[in-house]
């Protein structure tokens, strides 16, 4: 299964060794955003840094776990009250005078918020692969809450997500680089090519081979 290294900005600490240790470069941007195209899931990057702010995830997702209607109706019916809890907590905050009642009232939203997101990831909502996903973007897709909601960008990402159900899935096999010893993965039906050294051909096994 190929994956992809991606990075937290909000734990990345910035002490870089992803930098020094990516063998391709995909690391070191402009915008703090691991290249894709350059990362071949190696996961060295993930290993070195010390703030755990790179995690290695899927391209494929597998399949959410199913649930029936009634339990996934009183999962939604739980995570309305939770938000409707935290728009209170969020009211009661902005109109204290108090300090001490402002951080309380902002730390509760944020818990209520926490438990929210669990509650509908169970629900089947927030995992790309899931049907509710996809029926939930379309339609803001199609009716734009607000006159800068960026539907473009919107449908773009909609491209990329999987069908749910989809069929014709290709086959991915990892090869070892004879010259540098690399070893990566890539998609059946790909020119293999090494991302490091460049090396083609007889160069690259099948690792099954390798």
């Amino acid at each position: 299964m190929k994956k992809l290294a991606v990075r937290n900005l909000r734990l990345c600490t910035k002490d870089c060794l992803c930098l020094y240790v990516c063998p391709t470069g995909a690391t070191d941007t402009e915008n703090s955003v691991i290249d894709p195209a350059k990362c071949v899931g190696c996961g060295v990057c993930a290993e070195a840094c010390p703030s755990g702010a790179i995690s290695l995830i899927p391209l494929e997702m597998p399949p959410q776990q199913p649930k029936t209607e009634e339990i996934k109706g009183l999962l939604r019916a739980f995570a309305r009250r939770r938000t409707e809890e935290e728009a209170a907590a969020r009211r009661i905050g902005r109109a204290s005078e108090k300090e001490g009642l402002r951080k309380l009232m902002a730390a509760a939203a944020m818990s209520t918020r926490l438990v929210t997101e669990d509650v509908l990831r169970e629900a089947g909502f927030m995992l790309p692969q899931c049907p509710e996903v996809r029926e939930i973007l379309e339609k803001l897709a199609d009716e734009p809450p607000a006159p800068d909601f960026p539907e473009e960008t919107l449908w773009r990402l909609l491209g990329k997500l999987p069908m749910p159900g989809g069929s014709g899935e290709k086959k991915e096999i990892s090869y070892r680089c004879g010259v540098c010893g690399l070893v990566f993965p890539l998609t059946e039906g790909e020119t293999p090519e090494c991302p490091v050294c460049g090396a083609k051909g007889d160069k690259l096994l099948p690792l099954e081979n390798a």
